[in-house]
């Protein structure tokens, strides 16, 4: 009876530990992502830190129903949109302006000829509908199919979203060229 209390307890034990390398891999592997994806969602350096702790806490929670490493990262996605959800139904944040925050990141966009900063500014002027997908795409390199089931969309009404976003950041992008040509000459 004691050496079956003593495997029993032995294999828990395994098992917590397990469970534990398993969680601290993922946050290894994807809290700058997350955290970056939840920032541009909430455009506010302390609120994208408290989604992203309380998605990693929730991910701690659930890690058991997590039986697809691979898809890890989309499983992470859809806990922080949710968590973003949330925060709503709790209560009525103050609004903050765009301009007003800014968050350091090291990620390259496709157009070198516009720096970090303005594409941020860029991004941040879009609509959500459009902002959201054209985000997923650069941040994450997700296809359109993935990025549909992430939202919850029709792969074509992504891939107008993301025709339209990148239109308009196309628009924007030649007007300042424009004016900034026009100032110089």
């Amino acid at each position: 009876m004691r050496s079956r209390k003593k495997i029993d307890a032995a294999r828990v034990l395994s098992d917590m530990k397990e469970k534990q390398q398993r969680y601290e891999a993922l946050v290894h592997a994807f809290h700058a992502d997350i955290y970056r994806y939840a920032y541009y969602l909430v455009r506010d350096k302390s609120t994208a830190e408290d989604i992203v702790q309380e998605t990693f806490l929730r991910a701690w929670r659930s890690l058991d129903a997590l039986k697809d490493e691979k898809s890890a990262k989309a499983w992470l996605i859809t806990i922080v949109r949710r968590e973003n959800a949330r925060r709503f139904e709790k209560k009525q944040l103050d609004i903050v302006e765009f301009d007003e925050t800014t968050v350091a990141d090291d990620t390259s966009f496709a157009d070198s000829s516009v720096h970090h900063s303005d594409m941020q500014k860029l991004l941040a002027g879009l609509a959500l509908e459009y902002r959201e997908p054209l985000v997923l795409q650069l941040l994450f390199g997700y296809s359109g199919e993935e990025i549909a089931q992430q939202l919850n969309l029709n792969k074509n009404t992504v891939m107008t979203r993301l025709f339209r976003a990148r239109n308009q950041l196309r628009d924007i992008v030649s007007k300042q060229t424009e004016v900034r040509g026009h100032r110089n000459g």
